[in-house]
């Protein structure tokens, strides 16, 4: 591209006029030559101190580069697209700076670029992460409050808010979370995880954010990327982490990338579309076929989400790198990765890898939605099972979708049987010892993509109480979903937007306000008055985050389990029978000791230990042993 073309009478025109034009003539070259740069900037003093910098622009790829401050450049790649050039260089020992990219032609410089190294926060690299002294709250920005209705609609993303259509933008945003955030400091949460902010550009059904259309900037209807650290910081004010919700899988088709494709192989192409299978265990089965582990890995979860292609060592430092940036710029406390086990295995594994090497404390959790533990061990961190074939994820944590399935029916099942009742329960703790580490398993009973609890359970609370119970009490890290503390409901089988519906309360007009205690309904204080309680106990207890567990086979319907350390003693019991049943401690004498009472967690009241207890139908029962 040639430089524009500007006629004027020097005689007519003062110097200062002149030196306005030729600054303006030269930001217009600049603006011309560089579209984008990513990572827009960087930060000193990183583990790794190879830094791959991406520069945009028409035949970029065409200019000779060259960088200040005496920075080594180790490589600069192109590739068969001339609008990208790649430079990769290295930052050991550079400090904080401002580094001046030149682009030349004909040994003659055609313009520069800024770019800058900033300060790291004090011990970023050892950062504290979520772990299994948390409550994370998951909740949908765009469904959860309205705090800027301004941004409802920004003109330069296609879809408008549209509050009536069920899958439409309701206008949900950071403001809204940050206003609050006391509501969920009082529930007890202590790690908040949003569904993806970034932005996504899609047409319709933007709302839920995984087609993602740049992975650097904050979608202009949640807000800015000012916004975005501004949670962050809020949520650091009252002890809570952030957790960002990263998808490596796949990019939307809008994402500006894919209309200018770097190369031709930085999405899987086959030519085009392909669907994935969606047999993930075909990425360790012996018996499986080449062609159905690459249809797994490789092929397209729908049209409008291209797959990423990890095994593209171009894609996976571009991602490496986007994850680190957001760690460093908006000071997170972890990520849940989506689809983790639909990445490309080899790649997945080192893009996990080199976060932690970053961040030796920081946790990750993988979506791996499978329904066998064997199979879910084999992608967390160190599992003896993936060791079997050699192989490492690097994941440090999975989620526990086996205990929800068990959830599924098990509180209706009123009279237990050799493989109904709290039985379902109990097996799928028998299957712990496949585990690397069972301390870091995210526990939940339901997600957006999940049916609601509460409708499956027609909004008894009874059966609320025992499945919060468990999940706050049994090893792991337990998660919650947004509005679940309160009642709120949705029928999977209406369609997803059915279980994401607005929190009431979180918009003007709305005639239930339930982030305010005195405008909730008594229902509503019920629900969110227990858990409470239950999640703010827990917040002070470590025999329940890393304490050891002792459990009983279930009889009559009864699970008794023990959570225990060297300091404390912890028994829970759960009635999953519909009448009131009464039972002789002897059996439970190995956990008990010589405790001779233990104080309800819930009610306050003294239980004593020494010949039976009785416990109500569908109810719990949380001891600390005196």
């Amino acid at each position: 591209m040639g430089s524009p073309k500007i006629h004027f009478n020097i005689n007519n025109l003062s110097f200062n006029k002149i030196i306005v034009l030729v600054l303006l003539l030269s930001a217009s070259i600049n603006a011309q030559q560089i579209q984008r740069t990513e990572p827009p900037f960087w930060y000193a003093g990183m583990h790794n101190p190879e830094l791959q910098i991406m520069f945009y622009g028409k035949n970029i790829a065409q200019n000779e580069i060259s960088v200040s401050n005496g920075i080594v450049i180790n490589n600069i790649q192109r590739t068969e697209n001339p609008n990208y050039v790649f430079v990769t260089i290295d930052t050991k020992n550079i400090p904080a700076s401002e580094l001046v990219f030149s682009f030349s032609k004909n040994k003659k410089v055609a313009f520069t670029k800024k770019y800058f190294l900033k300060q790291r926060r004090e011990n970023s690299a050892q950062r504290k992460s979520f772990d299994s002294s948390d409550m994370m709250y998951l909740l949908m920005p765009d469904r959860f409050a309205n705090g800027n209705p301004n941004n409802d609609s920004d003109k330069l993303v296609t879809e408008k808010a549209d509050k009536p259509l069920p899958n439409g933008r309701h206008g949900g945003d950071i403001d809204g979370i940050i206003k609050n955030l006391d509501y969920l400091e009082k529930l007890g949460v202590t790690a908040l995880w949003t569904t993806p902010l970034c932005e996504d550009n899609d047409a319709v059904n933007s709302y839920h954010g995984y087609a993602q259309s740049d992975v650097y900037k904050i979608d202009p209807r949640y807000g800015t990327n000012e916004d975005y650290v501004r949670l962050s910081a809020e949520l650091k004010k009252r002890n809570m982490k952030l957790v960002k919700d990263y998808v490596t899988n796949h990019w939307g088709a809008e994402h500006w990338m894919y209309k200018d494709l770097p190369t031709y192989d930085w999405v899987h192409q086959f030519p085009g579309y392909s669907q994935s299978n969606y047999r993930m265990t075909a990425q360790f089965d012996t018996n499986a076929s080449a062609i159905d582990a690459k249809n797994c890995m490789d092929g397209w979860f729908v049209p409008s989400m291209p797959d990423l292609n990890q095994s593209n060592p171009l894609v996976l430092n571009y991602l490496t790198q986007n994850a680190i940036w957001w760690i460093e710029y908006a000071d997170l406390d972890g990520f849940r990765v989506d689809t983790y086990s639909y990445n490309d295995k080899v790649g997945i594994a080192k893009w996990t890898k080199a976060i932690t090497d970053e961040y030796p404390n920081f946790n990750i959790v993988g979506e791996v939605w499978m329904h066998d533990q064997a199979q879910m061990s084999y992608w967390q961190k160190d599992s003896p099972i993936s060791a079997i074939q050699s192989y490492n994820s690097y994941l440090p944590s999975v989620m526990d979708f086996t205990l929800h399935d068990a959830f599924g029916n098990v509180f209706n099942e009123d009279n237990a049987s050799w493989n109904d009742g709290m039985i379902k329960v109990y097996d799928n703790f028998t299957n712990d010892f496949l585990y690397a580490n069972t301390d870091n398993l995210l526990t939940f009973v339901e997600n957006h993509d999940t049916g609601r609890f509460n409708h499956i359970y027609k909004n008894d609370f009874k059966k609320y109480q025992m499945a919060m119970t468990l999940i706050a009490t049994v090893r792991g890290i337990p998660q919650t979903y947004y509005g679940s503390e309160i009642g709120m409901a949705g029928d999977k089988g209406k369609g997803d937007a059915d279980i994401r519906q607005d929190f009431p309360g979180g918009w003007a007009g709305d005639t239930n306000n339930a982030f305010s205690k005195s405008e909730r309904t008594e229902e509503q204080n019920k629900f969110f008055d227990f858990t409470s309680k239950l999640f703010q106990w827990r917040k002070g207890k470590s025999v329940i985050h890393s304490g050891k567990m002792t459990h009983y086979i279930p009889e009559n319907n009864v699970y008794v389990y023990f959570r225990y350390n060297d300091k404390e003693t912890v028994m829970v019991v759960i009635n999953n029978a519909a009448e009131t049943k009464t039972f002789k401690t002897n059996r439970f004498q190995e956990n008990i000791k010589n405790f001779k009472s233990g104080k309800d967690v819930l009610t306050g009241k003294a239980v004593d230990l020494k010949n039976e207890i009785s416990l109500d139908g569908k109810s719990v029962l949380i001891l600390e042993l005196n």
